[in-house]
């Protein structure tokens, strides 16, 4: 199969084996494929990986090994969407650790992660996951929707971690693609989602869902332009920098969730948590069923946020399109 390996700092194209199933996990062709920030991160060193990236997919079953036959009938040809870590369960590793048995499974010590941490990804014709990893993906839902469940389901995991019933706004700190689904879903909750971010054209488009925008440039030096703090404040600039200035924008005992990942230090100066007594909450992958759930219901549509799709064996010339200015999602078709 055609594949596509990081070799810092590009991609290159491979031809590599199928992959090889363990008993109940799936072989899947990828439909379309979505790059990510953390892609392009890899290719700066971020957990020094090697292998094929990419974690944003909808595929469809091809093989299914270890199950009865009327089982690989069920999943046969079915669109899916699958969750990228995968776990002590799917291994067959015995005894499960600690952070499994306490059904942290995200936070498994011996996890592997799509595309990300010692497991294969979805820059690639096909991939293997478990089938406990897999989501089905209703007809209502188009493969331009379903890829990008697993962004959309991280966004969702902020709803999980704090109660929103407490607060009667929120600020989201960056206008790139993660960004825009965060205030998408705030704003599903919330009257008033505030989004600040250095791109007009970016911020245009939460707008145009409701979300309002405030234009800033994105350093510390900035912050005297903002001039309200909030309650709930949401650090997705992907940017050492962005730390210090939600760190601003979050008002006292007020709560922070951060969301950023990128390769290397940030610098930070830890004073404003003390004196403001923020709670800060990190924040990663979310659940896939709220996700869907927000898709299905078309209080969510990020087709919008779409820049462009390009073939697979363009993957190479596709993320380098995709650190241009300006640019939003940009889509692979195998």
């Amino acid at each position: 199969m055609l594949a596509f390996v990081v070799h810092k700092p590009k991609l290159v194209a491979k031809e590599k084996p199928m992959p090889k199933l363990r008993p109940r996990w799936a072989l899947l062709r990828v439909r379309l494929a979505g790059i990510c920030n953390t892609d392009i991160e890899i290719l700066c060193g971020y957990h020094d990986f090697r292998g094929t990236p990419g974690h944003e997919f909808v595929g469809e079953v091809v093989e299914v090994r270890g199950v009865s036959a009327r089982a690989r009938t069920r999943w046969l040809g079915r669109r899916v969407v699958g969750e990228i870590n995968v776990t002590c369960s799917a291994y067959g590793y015995k005894p499960a650790c600690v952070f499994c048995r306490r059904g942290l499974k995200t936070h498994c010590a011996r996890r592997t992660v799509l595309g990300i941490v010692a497991h294969d990804g979805a820059l690639a014709e096909y991939l293997a996951l478990p089938l406990e990893n897999l989501h089905a993906v209703p007809d209502a839902i188009s493969d331009e929707q379903a890829v990008f469940v697993e962004p959309l389901a991280a966004a969702c995991e902020i709803l999980d971690q704090v109660n929103i019933k407490k607060f009667s706004d929120a600020a989201v700190l960056g206008d790139g693609k993660l960004a825009q689904l965060i205030a998408r879903v705030l704003r599903t909750k919330l009257r008033d989602v505030v989004v600040y971010g250095k791109h007009e054209k970016k911020l245009a488009l939460g707008r145009l869902v409701g979300v309002k925008t405030r234009h800033v440039q994105g350093n510390t030096s900035d912050t005297k332009r903002i001039i309200k703090n909030y309650g709930l404040a949401v650090e997705a600039t992907g940017s050492p920098s962005g730390l210090a200035v939600a760190q601003h924008l979050t008002e006292p005992r007020g709560t922070l969730v951060l969301k950023s990942t990128f390769h290397g230090p940030a610098p930070v100066e830890t004073w404003p948590m003390v004196v403001k007594e923020i709670t800060v909450i990190g924040s990663r992958c979310g659940p896939f069923a709220k996700a869907i759930a927000l898709l299905r219901s078309g209080k969510v549509d990020p087709t919008p946020l779409i820049t462009r799709t390009f073939p697979l064996a363009e993957a190479s010339r596709a993320i380098r399109f995709a650190q241009k200015k300006g640019v939003m999602k940009v889509l692979l078709k195998p």
